[in-house]
């Protein structure tokens, strides 16, 4: 079906890097990255810090754009992509298309099951919508202000931690490891209401099974790849299993403590459960327990890992610009003082707010978008991306691009947000940091709260500077992560 979608956008005029049977365009993205690998250890460019991050991300579309524009066709084994870092594109394609109406390439379906499952972001058209409905209640704000609390307190322990850590002399921490394990206890205990040394396990695994899908090539969308890795791929099935039988274990908890409960929790695990056991309830049949297993797995993945690195990246541009940590500080000072954090206030922090979309245009913490057509999509009069075609949105591409933002594009400038809620970009669909569409990330106000709260308490405690063994290396992993860590150098204020 999807040589068919091929044939069918070269006809429209696409063009693109010639494939090879079986691997497609794979040993070209290889070669490229192992190349741009080299440079950025090659003398002491590691060591100097650009945002100009596209290059280094995904060096073979940032060479192809030079060849074949920002439209174009590229090819995972035998699976053909329509590659789009053009927002107008973007703009009439998806304006064409209801949330239910997108799909996701079968290839990484089938690929990321053991971590994803057929969660919320695999599930596709009245599926989608249903497991949609039943979520989207445990972000509103009631819940989002009950969890505030939990935040406070889990940061504060961190944070406690690196007091002691400092007042024995040694000031130097690693805040990606910390901050990751914080924000996994944090979703833990708000959405599943687990304790830490169980949630530890969960994240644990789901690290590990992060760096065996995302670390290496696999062969995605060669013919019998699971053959070509069978290393790498048993070893995914088997963490896959065990965070399964975590989650069924966490499941069948929460069900006997809720038994004759009148008011039980209304956090994510609970809601689920509540639908679960409600025949015809909300939008169709009950969610099954396959089904709740692939949501908390979902969820916790998703739930931590957004937040983290946007706090991570954020603390790591802070570090640099000394001068925003000044301003966050006396933001803090006008809109908090010396009460307690509530999340009605987190509001009032508006400079803080421009600082994590100007993160989240730099270091977009979902790099890149990928979707597949459920029916023909007629962009215009003359072209038509036909069903089963298989598109990669290129996030990165576009939060990078001059043409959009200025020849300030690399440059962090938070003020950029300060009147326009896409920076100043000259195109709406150029920014993009949670989606697009129906299909827009239905966590995005938790991790707007959970921010503010670890950010404001952070800055309320300590200043930072950059450790001179930080050594500057984006990569994906599925989200884009610093390579090496995040080492500052932390001061008591």
């Amino acid at each position: 079906m999807e040589f068919v979608a091929y044939w069918k956008l070269k006809k429209n005029g696409f063009g693109g890097p010639p494939p090879r049977f079986p691997l497609g365009n794979i040993s070209d993205m290889k070669k490229n990255m192992n190349r741009s690998n080299i440079d950025s250890l090659g003398g002491s460019s590691s060591n100097i810090i650009t945002h100009d991050i596209h290059s280094r991300a995904f060096p073979y579309f940032a060479r192809w754009q030079k060849s074949h524009g920002k439209v174009f066709i590229y090819w995972l084994g035998t699976e053909p992509f329509l590659y789009i870092a053009e927002p107008e594109f973007l703009k009439k394609m998806s304006s064409q298309v209801m949330g239910k109406g997108w799909g996701k390439p079968a290839v990484f379906k089938f690929d990321r099951d053991p971590m994803f499952g057929n969660g919320l972001v695999m599930t596709e058209g009245d599926e989608w919508v249903r497991h949609r409905h039943v979520i989207a209640p445990a972000f509103n704000p009631i819940n989002l202000k009950v969890m505030a609390s939990l935040m406070v307190e889990s940061t504060t322990k961190m944070l406690d931690n690196w007091t002691r850590s400092i007042n024995s002399g040694n000031s130097e921490i690693d805040v990606e490891k910390e901050i990751t394990a914080t924000a996994g206890e944090i979703i833990a205990r708000t959405s599943f209401g687990i304790s830490y040394q169980y949630g530890k396990m969960v994240l644990e695994k789901l690290r590990a099974l992060q760096m065996t899908l995302f670390k290496s090539n696999r062969f995605v969308g060669v013919p019998f790849n699971k053959l070509l890795c069978p290393k790498q791929n048993l070893e995914a099935k088997r963490l896959g299993k065990e965070i399964d039988q975590l989650f069924f274990s966490i499941i069948a908890d929460r069900k006997k403590s809720i038994k004759g409960d009148d008011k039980p929790p209304q956090d994510l695990l609970g809601l689920l459960l509540k639908e679960s056991q409600v025949e015809g309830g909300g939008l169709g049949k009950r969610l099954t327990n396959r089904e709740l297993v692939d949501e908390c797995k979902t969820f916790f993945f998703g739930g931590h890992e957004t937040t983290a690195l946007a706090i991570t990246w954020t603390l790591l541009l802070l570090a640099m610009h000394m001068d925003w940590q000044t301003q966050l500080r006396e933001e803090i000072r006008e809109v908090i003082g010396e009460k307690d954090i509530d999340a009605t206030l987190l509001s009032g922090l508006k400079k803080m707010g421009w600082v994590l979309n100007e993160v989240l245009r730099l270091y977009p913490s979902a790099p890149n978008v990928q979707r597949q057509a459920r029916g023909d999509i007629q962009v215009e009069n003359d072209l038509t991306i036909p069903d089963r075609t298989n598109v990669w949105i290129d996030v990165v591409a576009m939060h990078h691009d001059p043409n959009l933002w200025g020849e300030d594009v690399n440059e962090f400038k938070p003020q950029r947000f300060k009147d326009d809620a896409n920076g100043g970009c000259k195109h709406k669909m150029g920014y993009v940091p949670f989606g697009f569409g129906g299909r827009m990330c239905v966590g995005r106000n938790l991790t707007f709260m959970e921010y503010k709260i670890v950010l404001t308490l952070i800055l309320s405690r300590f200043s930072f500077t950059l450790s001179p063994n930080y050594s500057h290396s984006p990569s994906i992993l599925l989200s884009l992560r610093p390579t090496h860590g995040l080492p500052l150098i932390f001061h008591q204020l």
